[in-house]
């Protein structure tokens, strides 16, 4: 028997009228089941077939009859199976008017399947990706959202207000926030603005609002709540403002740029609660890393002085490395100290400061002062410049362990780059203890990882097809609700890691070529970014299109 029970669901009303919240959303929460399961519950309460995420990929979408913006707003899908059946597809089952709309719509005859409304949230994002281009979804597109979360949402400095802009505001930062993403993009094109997330480092729309009134709006308010000047639209603007989501302060970067049709915003996200919950825990062990990687990180770190360096692209976990590597050797022995841009973890009894250079607080003028305040370790978030470079280089030969990032593409352009930037190549190499190059590789999705067959493609790309690869497992995701379609979820880091010994410092110092390092490093045991991300692969814990398109 069903848990959904009479009682139940006619509690589940009474809440839904005075929360102003759907029906259905309140009895999956009072249900207590997880979302297959609420599922299917429903549909034996309702007498609707279930149709799973699989089910609805088999479908072929009828967007022209039921256009993709009403199928978004109403949170259904229709198509037609492989026997021809026109199916609709609803999570909703308490919306009595649904089917007479849709039949008005489709004007056929059609079957009523039920699955999770996060089930056709997904199906739709595959489909959108598929048509790679939105129709107009009208400026209602949904605050929907926002009645459910309005009341969690406190913005600092911002009055209570109930206009269409500040609700469509507030929605897409409780929705990103829910979404765990770490960016916020609001793009504005010809008469229409795009929302969208970036997530798991992959950008995703969520939304689009018709108007050019309402997308100026929309970035007006924005650069309100960041406080900056409204009536500057010609120029480049960057900002901070706060929110405060169910207790948390949630701090947001602000970039505004404009361009042809207005302007574009991007909000990048930092909960630092959650970053300091995070440090408390974090090592090196919690960053998924192989045994002999683990090991060559913490002999690198644990060394009395030298430096440390970890490359990669923006928002490839470099800073998230270089914590895990002060929460283990930090034992209270050392004088520690950090200077970033900004803080994101905050580290109990180690000394934090933020670059402010609106101030004339700088990395190379902060560093300096570091110096003269007696430090043992030193954190410098970012190698910008000829100053900086040339005072950590020279902090790392007087007894002081520097760990820094630099942006380069790899371990062997970090030496470019600190020769272009004018160190000398004998300190260079006499302060360098190691390189780290790194990266983050999505996940297949637990929930819809299937087994499948390589594309001979890609086995040729990375030049596996002249391998034996019956001991590999390749996987990837289907796409479902958990994951949003997309078939990966959650982040892991891939890193290379080149230690030096005297023939890589004498190589440096001669400015040998890239080629024979590589060889010195190879002979020394350094396995490259590549071979670490196929070894996930032939673990099925990513796919070969995910490795070309982040480690190429």
């Amino acid at each position: 028997m069903t848990v959904l029970t009479k009682s139940l669901i006619e509690q589940a009303r009474h809440f839904a009228i005075d929360q102003a919240r759907p029906l259905v959303a309140v009895l999956e929460e009072l249900s207590g089941l997880a979302p297959d399961a609420f599922a299917a519950a429903l549909a034996e309460v309702f007498h609707y077939p279930l149709m799973t995420m699989a089910d609805m990929q088999a479908l072929e979408p009828t967007f022209e009859r039921m256009p993709y913006t009403d199928c978004m707003q109403r949170h259904i899908a229709a198509g037609t199976d492989a026997q021809g059946t026109c199916c609709l597809v609803i999570a909703d089952p308490f919306d009595h008017e649904l089917e007479n709309w849709a039949a008005s719509r489709l004007g056929r005859e059609f079957e009523t399947f039920l699955a999770h409304r996060s089930d056709i949230t997904a199906y739709l994002a595959q489909q959108e990706e598929r048509m790679r281009a939105m129709q107009d979804m009208g400026g209602a597109e949904s605050v929907e959202s926002l009645d459910q979360a309005l009341d969690d949402i406190t913005l600092v400095r911002i009055n209570e207000d109930t206009s269409p802009v500040v609700k469509l505001v507030n929605s897409t930062i409780y929705d990103a926030l829910k979404l765990q993403a770490s960016d916020i993009h609001l793009e504005c094109d010809a008469g229409c603005l795009y929302i969208k997330y970036r997530i798991d480092g992959v950008m995703v729309q969520v939304g689009q609002v018709s108007g050019q009134d309402m997308a100026e709006q929309v970035v007006s308010r924005v650069k309100v709540m960041a406080e900056l000047d409204i009536a500057e639209r010609r120029v480049p603007q960057d900002g901070r403002f706060k929110v405060r989501v169910k207790g948390r302060e949630i701090d947001f970067r602000v970039s505004v740029m404009p361009n042809i049709f207005g302007e574009d915003a991007v909000l990048r996200l930092l909960d630092r609660q959650s970053l300091t919950e995070a440090a408390q825990t974090l090592s090196l062990d919690t960053l998924g890393l192989d045994a002999h990687t683990k090991t060559t990180l913490r002999r690198l770190s644990a060394k009395p002085n030298g430096m440390l360096l970890v490359t990669g692209p923006t928002g490839s976990g470099k800073t998230t490395t270089l914590y895990a590597a002060i929460t283990e050797i930090h034992t209270g022995r050392d004088k520690i100290i950090t200077i970033e841009d900004p803080v994101e973890y905050r580290l109990p009894r180690v000394l934090q400061i933020p670059v402010n250079e609106k101030k004339g607080l700088t990395f190379a003028k902060g560093l300096r002062s570091i110096l003269r305040h007696d430090p043992d370790k030193i954190m410098v978030g970012e190698i910008r410049d000829e100053e900086t470079a040339q005072i950590a280089v020279q902090a790392a030969l007087t007894g002081h362990l520097v760990l820094t990032t630099v942006h380069a593409n790899n371990v062997f352009d970090v030496l470019g780059r600190f020769m272009h930037m004018g160190v000398d190549p004998y300190s260079f190499a006499a302060a360098l203890n190691g390189i780290v190059a790194q990266r983050l590789l999505r996940l297949n999705c637990p929930q819809c990882t299937v087994d499948h067959q390589a594309e001979p493609e890609m086995l040729q790309e990375f030049d596996l097809h002249t391998l034996d690869l019956a001991s590999w497992r390749f996987r990837s995701g289907r796409g479902c609700g958990h994951c949003r379609g997309t078939g990966y979820k959650g982040r892991r880091a891939v890193l290379e890691v080149m230690t030096m010994n005297d023939e890589l410092r004498e190589m440096i110092i001669t400015k040998a070529p890239v080629g024979r390092m590589k060889e010195e490093a190879t002979r020394m045991g350094m396995r490259s970014l590549r071979q670490h991300a196929l070894d996930w692969v032939a673990r099925g814990e990513t796919t070969l299109q995910e490795v070309s398109r982040v480690v190429g």
